[in-house]
């Protein structure tokens, strides 16, 4: 029996969306309130607050009525001014694809960029900065996710401080999967979204704001107002005394509050090591099987997802259609230069536990051994299990 593509997975493994944790399913069909109800006034406020716990950032955070995207073009149209010089740092497709929108609102973007399956060097970072001191911002994916690879933004973060820059961070699918923060990485702008790791659906950003970073961006004649891109225009809105600028997004907000009450419940710190034992228990799975990883190495791959080489003369496409087909699992695709050279296995959220790695293994070596791929699915599960009973006895 296979599984037709018009019905939906058994598992959604991918990199995002992911699948939402029941307490998020359940807060999604509560009561819809009224925006202006005092009931709901109090609620955005208490939540804001909230978030602002589970960010540890300085500032209480926007919570911006779209998926990251919005908050990512927001942040370049509200912090770059015309006669700024910016630094993008390209390890990934979504990193150079940042430097399209700088590029509609700097003066001048200068780009540092590396093969995707390597990692920005901090140091070559402060030797451009040293000699372009015209640069304002810095720009940087943490975990540019069709690569899996992670960029050590609080290395970059202290040299783009010690230059005197700020820094526009782009944390979405890092964030609430492993150890990161505005604080520690000293962004100016920190841009993430409960859609990824805290396991609820696309619908909101969430971004923490410097003081250095509003100074700035009250000082830009062109920074948008009156508009979905707007910063300024939700500066003030979590005050349970102030008015929205338009309709909040009232059940995604409910399903926000229930996920970060599992976050905060359950710790930050165990679940980034929920995460990161997920990733090694399919990683080692992987690589018993004969299977490469993308990342030129271990050290920069991400815990949230991990990406998998196809083997020569091997396509990820009919790979991925396979194990949807034969297995019932959903894997993500590569973007634009990964695309069809990878694969990708999200650990994020919900599906950030190690019985799911077992199932991706098992998925991915099934659909390249039915392809003609030598490899060695019991091998790789082996290794898999292995890696999990380790983790249990630590």
């Amino acid at each position: 029996m296979k599984y037709p593509e018009t019905k939906p997975p058994v598992f959604t493994l991918t990199a995002g969306p992911v699948d939402a944790y029941p307490e998020v399913l359940r807060a999604l069909g509560t009561t819809v309130l009224y925006d202006y109800d005092p009931a709901f006034q109090a609620f955005f406020e208490d939540l804001t607050l909230k978030a602002q716990e589970a960010l540890g950032c300085d500032l209480p955070p926007l919570i911006l009525q779209g998926e990251p995207v919005l908050a990512l073009e927001g942040a370049a149209a509200s912090l770059i001014a015309r006669d700024d010089v910016v630094l993008n740092l390209a390890s990934g497709v979504y990193g150079k694809g940042f430097g399209y929108w700088a590029a509609r609102y700097a003066k001048k973007v200068e780009e540092i960029e590396v093969p995707y399956n390597t990692a920005i060097d901090p140091e070559q970072v402060r030797a451009f900065l040293k000699e372009h001191p015209e640069v304002k911002i810095v720009c940087v994916c943490n975990h540019d996710t069709p690569s899996g690879t992670l960029n050590d933004i609080d290395a970059i973060g202290a040299v783009v401080a010690e230059a005197g820059a700020l820094l526009l961070v782009d944390a979405v699918s890092s964030w609430a999967g492993m150890p990161t923060s505005p604080t520690s990485s000293q962004a100016a702008i920190y841009v993430t979204g409960p859609n990824k790791c805290l396991g609820c659906p696309p619908s909101l950003s969430l971004v923490a704001v410097s003081e250095a970073a509003w100074a700035k961006i009250e000082a830009n004649p062109d920074a948008p107002f009156a508009s979905m891109l707007s910063f300024t225009d939700w500066k003030n809105a979590w005050k349970k005394t102030e008015p929205f600028p338009f309709t909040p997004s009232v059940a995604e907000l409910n399903g926000l509050s229930a996920a970060l009450d599992r976050y905060l419940e359950e710790g930050p710190e165990a679940v980034w090591k929920r995460h990161a034992v997920t990733a090694k228990v399919c990683r080692e799975g992987i690589k018993a099987m004969g299977i490469d990883l993308w990342p030129v190495s271990e050290d920069i791959a991400s815990p949230t997802a991990t990406a998998v080489k196809m083997p020569d003369g091997i396509d990820a496409g009919p790979v991925l259609a396979e194990a949807r087909a034969r297995y019932g699992i959903s894997m993500s695709a590569g973007r634009a230069e990964t695309l069809g050279k990878l694969i990708r296995i999200g650990h994020m959220g919900p599906t950030a536990q190690p019985a799911y790695a077992l199932l991706a293994v098992a998925a991915m070596g099934g659909a390249l051994k039915a392809l003609g791929a030598k490899v060695d699915v019991a091998a790789g599960l082996a290794a898999a299990q292995a890696a999990w009973d380790a983790a249990i006895e630590e």
